[in-house]
């Protein structure tokens, strides 16, 4: 019976969104390297963009609190960090997406690839593809961003994602959240 309580408060808690994922140490460290690198910088603030649910039911992809990040240093808007995951085959792997203060993609990064194959998305060569992208692009996978052999899927998966993300900078930037 305490089982069966459980399951349905654990089942409740996440389909009224109760459980959220919150972005790992390990991966704040990563997004923090990358930051320091993209940017040339060592010393930065993060601060959590929020979206209002008004403008988060208009998006592709829901953003949750502490996914897009504004990356400041010395009071000067450096530009953005969007932190998610997407699916690969039988697994998620999470991305990172840095933009320019013009909302111009800056990086792209695999964070954690969980597979055992299709790891080759997270090479630099495949993911500069996204680099001086904006929400003007759609991006199609084949067409605009080269296929790889063996992963297919992710990197269908990280195509489809990172221009989602696109799409909604359009929404969020006309609505003054960015």
């Amino acid at each position: 019976m305490k089982i069966r309580t459980l399951l349905f408060f654990v089942l409740l808690t996440a389909t009224l969104g109760l459980v959220s994922f919150t972005i790992p140490k390990n991966i704040k460290k990563k997004v923090s390297k990358e930051i320091k690198k993209t940017f040339s910088v060592e010393d930065f603030t993060l601060t959590n963009v929020i979206v209002p649910d008004s403008i988060n039911t208009q998006l592709k992809e829901k953003i949750r609190e502490d996914h897009l990040l504004k990356i400041s240093s010395n009071d000067t808007v450096l530009g953005f960090a969007f932190i998610d995951k997407a699916p690969s085959k039988t697994d998620e792997f999470d991305y990172l997406v840095l933009l320019d203060k013009d909302l111009i993609v800056a990086k792209t990064k695999i964070l954690v690839y969980r597979e055992d194959y299709g790891g080759e998305i997270g090479s630099r060569r495949w993911l500069k593809q996204f680099i001086g992208k904006t929400s003007k692009d759609k991006l199609q996978y084949e067409k605009d961003i080269i296929a790889i052999s063996g992963a297919t899927i992710s990197a269908s998966s990280m195509t489809i994602a990172v221009n989602n993300f696109l799409q909604d900078l359009n929404i969020l930037h006309q609505n003054k959240v960015l």
